[in-house]
């Protein structure tokens, strides 16, 4: 189980660095920058904490910003028309929120921080700066989601988390 985070919080981007490069799995988010250009793509995003149980996500919302975990574990849940519950975890190294992101629907699942979270948001607005200054970037990052999400939709428990 991951600790607590210490106060004050520090964000660096190399603490995200190390959290991507550290997740090996089918659910990461890994877009083929140097580190000039992290540093460059942090600019555009916006790095906040999380406490246990903080909803950072609500079904049906509208709002599109997607998120990058850095440190902690966020738990998705939803409800269908018949009640019942469906969960996932999403941990150090991928992202949420790249569902709405795409396809400009509401937000298809709850996400809640079942530990302590650091998170690096990235939203519409600033992905199209980053579009119009850095198209290069722009492409990879879209590219990066876009293979998070058919890796996710090809995994039946993963679906789920695509929010």
């Amino acid at each position: 189980m991951n600790a607590p985070l210490r106060l004050p919080i520090r964000f660096d981007v190399q603490g995200l660095l190390k959290a991507i490069a550290q997740n090996d799995t089918e659910d990461s988010f890994k877009p083929a920058f140097t580190n000039a250009q992290w540093e460059l793509f942090a600019t555009y995003m916006q790095p906040f904490a999380l406490s246990n149980g903080q909803v950072l996500i609500e079904q049906n919302a509208t709002d599109r910003t997607v998120y990058v975990v850095e440190a902690g574990q966020l738990t998705v849940h939803y409800e269908d028309a018949k009640g019942r519950l469906r969960i996932a975890t999403v941990g150090p190294g991928s992202a949420v929120g790249e569902g709405a992101f795409f396809s400009r629907l509401p937000r298809s699942a709850t996400v809640t921080a079942s530990t302590a979270c650091k998170i690096w948001s990235l939203t519409p607005i600033r992905f199209t700066e980053l579009t119009n200054r850095q198209p290069t970037l722009a492409v990879e990052v879209a590219m990066a989601l876009g293979s998070l999400v058919s890796r996710r939709l090809s995994n039946r428990p993963k679906r789920v988390a695509v929010t």
